[in-house]
């Protein structure tokens, strides 16, 4: 059993170490870990353009992106990926309420360069390496149970 003065200094000592390997691990994922993953080169003026558009519509109050934001409306991480730009664009500069599966999303009507600049924008967080998050559906096995 540990005396009081072992034991606080046993807790001191776990609580520098502990907080030594966080500031570590903390600096090497600012400085080493994240450029890599979120390859800020490819941040264009359009990109940055995009992501105020972003913001200034309150995309946020209904879709997700990397996980972040409400679940009312789609998860627009790797949107341009599965859905391609033509069909964004379609949606974005539509001048009607689009209603996919009974959720309404509001008629924006954007321009067609504000349109592009959410893809682009879109599309640079759609290149951000996930760690392989969230895993590539295999098409080839699901097609193979329903034919049984």
């Amino acid at each position: 059993m540990l005396s009081k003065s072992q034991a606080r200094t046993f807790f001191l000592g776990g609580t520098a170490v502990t907080f030594l390997i966080f500031l570590g691990l903390s600096w090497n994922s600012l400085s080493n870990e994240v450029p890599k993953q979120t390859h800020p080169e490819n941040l264009t003026p359009q990109v940055i353009a995009g992501k105020q558009l972003w913001e200034a519509n309150n995309c946020m109050g209904c879709h997700t992106i990397l996980g972040e934001g409400a679940y009312y409306a789609p998860e627009l991480t790797k949107v341009v990926e599965r859905r391609g730009e033509g069909y964004i664009k379609a949606v974005l500069m539509s001048k009607e309420p689009w209603q996919p599966r009974g959720r309404k999303m509001v008629a924006y009507g954007f321009s067609d360069e504000q349109a592009m600049q959410l893809i682009e924008f879109l599309k640079w967080i759609g290149n951000t390496d996930l760690n392989g998050f969230p895993p590539k559906p295999d098409y080839q096995q699901s097609t193979q149970n329903t034919t049984k």
